[in-house]
């Protein structure tokens, strides 16, 4: 089931509408199979967010289907708010699919956000689909540094909550930041990110949505 808002709002009503959605992202992995991973960026020029999305067969990582979606950005730039910006577009592009994936890999947060709700849990919520957020940077949170092996993780904790945590894809390679979505536990998602990592430090599924969205095309 998609749901939708009004993206068309203020800064302030956008800090408000993440609260009120916040209280809805589920911490629970419920889904006993998975089949299918798609991996969702969003690239920008001259005012416009271009989202792309891959589809991936899982664990085989193989592509089955991608999309993209354009959408001019008008809502400003403010940190914590980059769901707002991005939303419109990967929604659209999430409604392109010709079939649903089981689970969602974004290059941004999840819970890891100083309201508890990045962009995985924004549109986890809304398309109501399993989602972990997998970052390249911290936004929020103090941690330790996790061991140099592949596999190493520690914990990220904010105010005294644990919002992720810190995951070492390759060894002696800088680490990824990992955090709930919705629909999936802290556990899970750090196996989902370890699995889709083959190669490189990015699991396949924002690997290739990052290549997508960068590539644009005049006529799409």
């Amino acid at each position: 089931m998609i749901r939708s808002h009004d993206w068309e709002i203020s800064p302030k009503e956008a800090v408000q509408l993440q609260k009120e959605l916040a209280a809805q992202v589920t911490t629970r992995w419920l889904r006993p199979q998975v089949a299918t991973v798609a991996g969702v960026d969003t690239s920008y020029r001259k005012g416009v967010a271009r989202a792309a999305v891959v589809v991936l067969s899982y664990p085989h990582l193989e592509a089955i289907e991608h999309v993209t979606a354009r959408r001019r950005v008008d809502f400003p730039y403010v940190p914590g708010l980059l769901s707002f910006r991005e939303g419109p577009a990967v929604m659209d592009a999430l409604n392109r699919l010709q079939q649903k994936p089981d689970l969602l890999i974004f290059d941004g947060q999840g819970i890891a956000h100083p309201r508890r709700f990045g962009i995985a849990s924004h549109i986890g919520v809304l398309v109501h689909i399993p989602s972990i957020g997998c970052a390249k940077s911290r936004l929020v949170g103090e941690y330790q540094e996790p061991g140099e092996e592949r596999g190493s993780s520690s914990l990220l904790f904010h105010k005294g909550d644990t919002i992720g945590a810190v995951v070492r894809t390759r060894s002696r390679v800088k680490p990824v930041f990992v955090s709930i979505g919705h629909l999936i536990d802290l556990p899970t998602s750090i196996d989902f990110v370890l699995t889709c990592c083959r190669r490189y430090r990015l699991p396949e599924t924002t690997r290739l949505a990052d290549k997508l969205a960068g590539t644009w095309d005049p006529e799409k």
